[in-house]
């Protein structure tokens, strides 16, 4: 049979190389820095190098994600997926997820030339976002942490990289920011109701000649982002979204309260 290399087994590798680097370095550098590695489940490990406030002028902290990578060509990569959780059941070995950032940063500044100077889809992105996260405080468990996952951030661009192509960029002026948040939100929700999001890069024939993209990725089989997920589960997000734009002036105003606000991690 055929051999594939093993995300989790990879992972797990490079978990443990981390912890030993780590120990090699921190003795060296105790006099300039403090450095400790946090891991949580279902998050990438955490570098955190705070200085010492006696060896620079300014006391800025710094962390710093750390996920194994294969490089593809062209600034993709591949990259190691992470467990959901103790509790979710374990990705297949052969499973790696694709980072295509430098390809979004394309068609972002493709955006910046032919939208408006005023275009407000970014901070669309942003308020659903921060929309997303305040609701999520109000959920609970196993559905709170399905949330998270099927309105992950790389599910919220693809939403929006997908609703942008569909129409005149010049709708997108700051002046339709409701309009267009509005249009966001629905062309989620009925993705989530039929249960299909295409991934915005694999096998995306429409996309604008400016965004290069190489040949094999142009040619893959596209992928729905939202397969992994059962019916139900999709139903009730959308349901919850819909419900969250609704009351979006109060979901703002009751867990934007200080006693929500989550304590920032120490390192």
């Amino acid at each position: 049979g055929r051999s594939h290399l093993s995300s989790g087994l990879v992972l797990r590798w490079f978990q443990g190389h981390l912890q030993r680097c780590l120990g090699a370095v921190r003795y060296r550098l105790q006099e300039r820095c403090r450095i400790s590695l946090s891991a949580c489940p279902g998050r990438p490990p955490t570098l955190h190098i705070v200085p010492c406030s006696d060896y620079v002028c300014c006391h800025i902290s710094m962390a710093v994600r750390l996920i194994p990578a294969i490089p593809l060509g062209d600034t993709l990569y591949l990259m190691a997926l992470l467990p959901e959780g103790p509790q979710a059941p374990p990705a297949p070995e052969a499973l790696w997820g694709l980072n295509a950032s430098r390809q979004e940063q394309r068609l972002l500044s493709w955006l910046k030339e032919q939208a408006p100077a005023s275009s407000c889809h970014l901070k669309c992105l942003q308020i659903l976002k921060g929309l997303r996260d305040l609701r999520g405080q109000g959920l609970e468990e196993p559905f709170c942490s399905q949330w998270g996952r099927v309105l992950s951030s790389y599910v919220l661009k693809t939403a929006l990289f997908s609703l942008l192509l569909q129409g005149p960029l010049e709708a997108w002026d700051e002046r339709f920011l409701l309009e267009r948040l509005e249009d966001l939100v629905l062309y989620l929700r009925d993705c989530l109701r039929k249960q299909v999001l295409m991934h915005f890069f694999l096998g995306n024939a429409s996309l604008p000649e400016a965004v290069a993209l190489p040949r094999f990725l142009k040619e893959a089989a596209p992928v729905n982002l939202l397969a992994a997920f059962d019916g139900p589960t999709l139903d009730l997000a959308a349901f919850q979204l819909i419900n969250t734009w609704i009351q979006a002036p109060h979901v703002i105003r009751m867990y934007s309260s200080p006693r929500y606000l989550r304590p920032a991690l120490t390192p």
